[in-house]
């Protein structure tokens, strides 16, 4: 049970406009994006409009009479002026009864409501768009596979379904075939669906149709795979009602699905067309839903955020005018939400005339194009797009027995070539390329690793950033990049990647310079200035203790203070070389001098060896050990064209932009570094060891190395 006041501050003193109940199923991932939509909706209304709502949240866990329960506590004890939801046709079914008789909007979540329903209950308007659309969207891309069988697996039980089974029954007769087998799926996992599946197995190559629940195809496909129906050139084709949750499956899920098609309502790319919204989503599902695999919003969370949106605006009018909130005011509203533009006719939200077909393809899908009422298959939606009949147009449809064949994008621009080197060859009419280094051996090795077939296909990437490339997988241009692409937190906003093939980490690489500097002062360099201050003073000290000892037995040590003074300066430089024990009289001074002759004796070899080596083996020293030294001293440094480092630089490590420089290559490194352009270089860990292992002698690695990164595959 949730009562959640939206948009209102503790500060502000804006009235509650409107009490609005939510009927929702939180233990499906349908249930869950469509919590958060329909909050941030109203929170996003509250923004333009100044008014704010009460929204009484209530979970069913998917059963109808716990819906059933909920929707008379909302209307009976909240007083709530409409209900959003719930999200299956049977749940729907048991509330609008009760709206109806409160006179209480619901709008339906429903993938899919009958013609009958609307006309029975007055107060029900469904709020997800009908699938007649989807039907002949299958029914087109069954026409591609004329010569076979045709099965439909739907769920039994579900009085949406045989809605569902009327159209495609009529849409697959428009394009000339028919079904060849049902196979209806009891609504609980059982033992019995292997043995049903078995049966159809025996058959001919055959084409699919799912339409089952969420958890329901997740058995089936497991299942499928377990009897090798995946392959032996069966098709597997998906409704919305499935294929809309491919995006929140994780890669072993997936595994079991290969190769199969499905078709889901078109869903404006979210990140670009309302990011604040998909950044927003992705935060606050996070949170209260850390278990899930994917945190991107589904058709699903936009459909619960327009009707949302649809209820708030209907509820703004009613306070305008005062009075009950009315049906025609709900379903008269027409606005571009984020599913499209949302528009009433009869009771429910106008047929969608476009849809997104997708394939899936090792651990994901990619989208392979669109189809569109009265036009037909075509791999994008602008004027330029060209249409066919056969989704066999689009793209290359992969089911596992076919031969699949990826497209790689490989940077062209790479500063150090080792890792990946992209040839031009202009020699003949056309323009090649060949693609090596050791990016692209480990990829090729890998890929006849996989139990698979795969075939692929490299494409030279020229843009100007990384970010660029990695953003080509998102946006489907490429299936994956192949390269020396660092793996850094702000990417996997867009992509996956790969275990990391390299050492993780950055570092700074500075010039040295010599620790002996003046040679003429070379013998100054084995003793530091303290160690020649103290030696200094112990030898004074030696001699004075000597001096002073001896001076009553020794005339020659007596005389002025002058002659006193040079007499034991010279005993006291004397003793670091001689013990002279004959010509000291007291057995104290010849303790004294033993003592300070085993001292001497360590002093003068430990300067010998350290002056020898010093003679024999030139030392260096880091010029930079330090990122606040560089930072004091205002010192510019240098990073590869393209790279990620150049925001890290700036917004992790504070280094002013108009500091860093890029560079497009090791020479340019070394040439910058050696004329003092820049005073550091700043590469990730594998750039490092190749640089310094054609570099060693004028370039040291100094400060720590940074934990981030290493190279991936995306």
């Amino acid at each position: 049970m949730h009562v959640i006041i939206l948009g209102i501050k503790a500060n502000e003193s804006s009235d509650v406009k409107g009490i609005i109940g939510a009927i929702l199923d939180s233990s499906s991932r349908i249930g869950q994006e469509r919590a958060v939509a329909i909050k941030l909706a109203l929170e996003d209304f509250h923004q333009k409009n100044n008014l704010s709502f009460v929204l009484h949240v209530r979970d069913s866990q998917g059963d109808p009479l716990s819906a059933a329960i909920a929707a008379r506590d909302l209307i009976d004890n909240k007083k709530v002026k409409a209900i959003i939801g719930p999200q299956t046709w049977a749940e729907t079914s048991s509330v609008a009864e009760i709206c109806t008789q409160k006179s209480i909007p619901l709008l339906s979540l429903a993938d899919a409501t009958p013609e009958w329903a609307m006309k029975k209950w007055h107060f029900l308007l469904q709020s997800s768009p009908s699938q007649i659309m989807q039907m002949k969207a299958i029914a087109e891309i069954v026409k591609s596979w004329q010569h076979y069988n045709i099965t439909l697996i739907y769920e039994d039980g579900d009085s949406s379904s045989t809605e569902v089974f009327s159209q495609l029954l009529g849409a697959l007769k428009e394009v000339g075939t028919e079904l060849s087998n049902v196979l209806v799926v009891p609504p609980l996992v059982s033992s019995s669906l292997s043995q049903q599946l078995e049966k159809l197995r025996e058959g001919q190559c055959s084409v699919f149709i799912v339409h089952l629940s969420f958890p329901l195809a997740l058995h089936l496909f497991e299942t499928a795979k377990t009897l090798n129906m995946m392959k032996g050139g069966n098709i597997w084709i998906t409704t919305g009602t499935f294929t809309s949750f491919i995006h929140s499956l994780n890669a072993s899920a997936i595994s079991n699905m290969q190769g199969i098609i499905g078709v889901k309502s078109y869903l404006p790319n979210l990140l670009v067309q309302n990011a604040i919204f998909y950044r927003r989503f992705r935060t606050k599902f996070c949170s209260e839903n850390f278990e899930e695999f994917n945190y991107e919003p589904g058709i699903f969370a936009a459909e619960a955020y327009d009707a949302t949106w649809i209820v708030a605006h209907a509820m703004r009018e009613t306070n305008q005018r005062g009075g009950q909130i009315l049906l025609d005011r709900i379903s008269l509203s027409s606005f571009a939400g984020l599913s499209g533009k949302i528009q009433f006719t009869d009771h429910r939200v106008a047929s969608a005339h476009t849809f997104q077909i997708i394939n899936v393809i090792g651990r994901s899908y990619r989208e392979i194009g669109f189809w569109s009422d009265g036009l037909g298959f075509s791999k994008s939606l602008d004027q330029t797009a060209s249409y066919s009949s056969s989704v066999k147009d689009l793209a290359q449809v992969v089911n596992p027995t076919c031969v699949l064949r990826l497209r790689i994008g490989v940077p062209s621009k790479s500063t150090f070539k080792q890792y990946v080197n992209v040839i031009q060859d202009d020699s003949g009419n056309v323009t090649s390329f060949k693609f090596k280094g050791f990016a692209i051996d480990l990829f090729e090795e890998t890929v006849k690793k996989l139990p698979y077939q795969l075939e692929y296909d490299y494409f030279a990437f020229n843009g100007s950033t990384y970010d660029e490339l990695v953003k080509k997988v998102q946006s489907k241009e490429y299936d994956a990049v192949v390269g020396d692409v660092a793996i850094v937190s702000t990417r996997y906003e867009f992509v996956s990647f790969t275990q990391p093939y390299t050492d993780p980490g950055m570092v700074m690489i500075v010039p040295v310079k010599s620790k002996t500097g003046n040679r003429a002062w070379l013998f100054m360099k084995p003793f530091t200035k303290f160690m020649w201050v103290l030696i200094l003073v112990i030898i004074v000290y030696n001699g004075f203790v000597v001096w002073l000892i001896e001076r009553n037995h020794r005339p020659e040590l007596k005389g002025s203070i002058l002659h006193q003074t040079t007499t034991l300066l010279s005993l006291a430089f004397c003793s670091l070389f001689t013990l002279n024990g004959d010509g000291l009289h007291s057995n104290l001074s010849r303790v004294a001098m033993m003592v300070w002759l085993f001292v001497a004796l360590i002093i003068t070899q430990t300067y010998t060896a350290s002056l020898a080596s010093m003679l024999t083996v030139e030392r260096f020293e880091a010029t930079v050990d330090s990122i606040q030294q560089l930072k004091n001293n205002n010192a510019k440094v240098g990073y590869d064209r393209g790279s990620y480092l150049n925001r890290y630089l700036q917004e992790v490590l504070g280094i002013k932009a108009e500091n860093i420089k890029q560079f497009e290559s090791p020479e340019s490194y070394v040439d910058a570094l050696r004329n003092k352009e820049i005073a550091a270089a700043f590469f990730d860990v594998p750039e490092a060891k190749i640089f310094l292992a054609k570099n060693c002698k004028g370039f040291v690695q100094a400060g720590p190395t940074y934990k981030i990164g290493g190279y991936g595959f995306v």
